[in-house]
């Protein structure tokens, strides 16, 4: 099977490699659908972030959905032909975070495409890929692949919704609006939030938010007035979602907030300076949020039974051969959104 490999920074093979054997309980998907992710994209031009470095090749991808091909001994449930969307999480459900329903913070987890650990968890951009019967979720008729795809990243932003407790009648900021931005905008929506107010520095991420359903976009780079306005009368916005890892944004984004108000932080980025003395004056509180567990499956229905809309966020696809140039485009902002490849 053909399999997307990274080898350093800028360095990415198309490779050959042998398909894993089918044990129990397991399923045989051919992978047809995989979307680029921000960490995919760092990878490929840093050669990882932080203090995680490519050490090994490493198979590349964890947003994936394909049809299943073959059955291991006991899978029931599912049959050949099924179309699935596949989570990347794999947690060993028996640590001690796992026992506790802590599965995102398992000390043992294998998610598809990390380097983390040595030797690295190799990824799903491959043409047939074997998986845990119960990674595996149905996609619902009249949905497709592509769509279905896009699960992974709505269920992070699922995940930082949950953490930011109820949004009902809330007034919402999101700064940063690439992909992961312009889907808390769809996951606030869908649980209710009042007001989406929805910021970056670039007008084409602005007017895609505007189509996914923001009720208004700030240009923070030509206009940060008009975030400022909102810092009156101590603040205007009950929750954040920070989805861009700007020190700038999560210290415009404390001015605007309310007292008693929610920082969730989902952008990853370097060490940052906030000014304690707000976060203290107004008594907001600052939470991160990292992957997801059970919100895998309540993306995959809330696409399915179409609760939600996420083919605006679609702006490329490429044959898995082109994936050097799908990358170029992914990490284009001016012209990409969500970029996928084809196997």
């Amino acid at each position: 099977m053909k399999a997307v490999v990274i080898h350093a920074a800028k360095d990415l093979r198309i490779e050959e490699r042998e398909v894993e054997a089918l044990g129990p309980g397991q399923v045989e998907v051919a992978i047809e659908a995989g979307g680029i992710c921000g960490s995919d994209l760092h990878y490929y031009n840093h050669g990882g972030f932080g203090t995680v470095r490519i050490r090994e090749p490493m198979i590349l991808g964890h947003e994936v959905a394909g049809s299943i091909k073959a059955l291991g001994e006991g899978v029931s449930g599912l049959v050949v032909g099924d179309r699935v969307a596949v989570s990347p999480s794999r947690p060993c459900n028996a640590c001690d975070y796992c026992l506790k329903g802590q599965q995102n913070h398992c000390l043992n987890m294998r998610f598809y495409g990390s380097a983390m650990p040595m030797p690295h968890i190799q990824g799903a951009f491959r043409q047939r890929l074997v998986a845990e019967q119960w990674q595996c979720h149905r996609i619902a008729d009249g949905v497709s692949i592509n769509e279905a795809a896009m699960a992974e990243p709505f269920a992070v932003t699922l995940h930082a919704v949950a953490r930011a407790g109820s949004l009902s009648d809330k007034r919402v900021l999101v700064t940063g609006c690439g992909p992961i931005g312009a889907l808390a905008i769809i996951a606030a929506r869908a649980h209710g939030a009042r007001e989406i107010v929805a910021t970056d520095v670039m007008g084409a991420v602005l007017k895609k938010a505007l189509e996914v359903g923001a009720d208004r976009v700030i240009d923070v780079a030509s206009n940060p007035e008009q975030l400022s306005a909102y810092s009156a009368n101590k603040g205007y916005f009950d929750v954040q979602f920070e989805a861009s890892g700007n020190e700038r944004a999560v210290r415009s984004g404390l001015e605007v907030l309310r007292p008693r108000s929610t920082v969730v932080q989902l952008g990853l980025g370097g060490d940052v300076s906030i000014p304690q003395n707000l976060v203290v004056a107004k008594e907001i509180e600052m939470k991160g949020t990292f992957r997801f567990h059970e919100e895998f499956g309540l993306a995959v229905d809330l696409i399915g039974k179409r609760r939600v809309d996420l083919k605006p966020l679609l702006t490329g696809i490429f044959p898995v051969e082109n994936a050097v140039e799908a990358f170029e485009t992914a990490g284009d902002r001016t012209r990409s959104m969500k970029v996928q490849l084809t196997f």
